[in-house]
């Protein structure tokens, strides 16, 4: 499994930023009022971080202390993470695509919806880089056995 590249995440942040600037932009032509996002949002970003790390946490403790540990949890731990990251790139994207919507109107932004986004684009900074450390901590050695090039056994009944 490849690792998270910054240009992926840079990509979804872009797209997030367009489809968060083009959702307000589509409400306030329809004389709706802007989109919020709820208060709790970065809290529940907060936690899927931690929660990120830690499923990641006893990957990373058997691979420092050479302990075996099945490689499909070690794959569930990276698939979170990656997840986790590609979801924090998104919707910090998004977030930034409200503020800039926001601080773009003639008229100062009400101080509430200014703070909120903000702190959706900290939970989702917060949720991409505890997701690429934990995405860390899932990198497995590779095995003896995988470095070496394996010699086919002789068949029976050929001479060798």
């Amino acid at each position: 499994m490849q690792r998270t590249s910054a240009g992926l995440l840079v990509i979804l942040a872009v797209v997030g930023a367009g489809l968060g600037f083009l959702l307000d932009q589509l409400l306030t032509a329809m004389g709706r009022a802007t989109f919020t996002p709820s208060v709790f949002l970065p809290v529940l970003l907060v936690l899927i971080a931690a929660a990120a790390l830690a499923v990641a946490w006893p990957v990373r403790r058997s691979v420092r202390t050479g302990i075996r540990i099945d490689p499909f949890r070690a794959l569930r731990a990276a698939t979170l993470a990656r997840a986790s990251s590609l979801l924090g790139a998104l919707l910090a994207g998004f977030g930034a695509g409200l503020l800039g919507f926001l601080l773009t109107r003639p008229i100062d932004p009400p101080v509430g919806s200014t703070v909120a986004m903000i702190a959706l684009i900290a939970g989702a900074i917060v949720l991409v880089v505890a997701a690429l450390v934990a995405e860390q901590f899932c990198t497995l050695p590779k095995d003896p056995d995988d470095s070496e090039p394996r010699e086919r056994a002789p068949e029976p009944g050929r001479g060798h």
